[in-house]
């Protein structure tokens, strides 16, 4: 279910000028936030990245996987 208009878009983030480290993956990536390198929390690390005009509206849990590739067993 959609977030209603009126509302806007959810961010938890008080400081836009001083983010650098989000734990909120289910904040909206705004506008202000461009060009500005941010470590997202993916439940064990934080994982840089730097936000591009193309993820403006999306969330940030969306960059920051969570899940490992499997590694699977080689035959000798």
């Amino acid at each position: 279910m959609a977030r209603s208009v009126w509302k806007g878009p959810f961010c938890e983030l008080k400081n836009i000028k001083k983010i650098s480290k989000v734990w909120s993956r289910r904040s909206v990536i705004l506008p202000q936030f461009v060009d500005t390198p941010v470590f997202i929390y993916n439940g064990k690390t934080f994982i840089s990245l730097k936000i591009t005009e193309d993820m403006i509206g999306h969330k940030f849990g969306e960059f920051a996987t969570t899940r490992r590739k499997p590694q699977h067993k080689k035959k000798k």
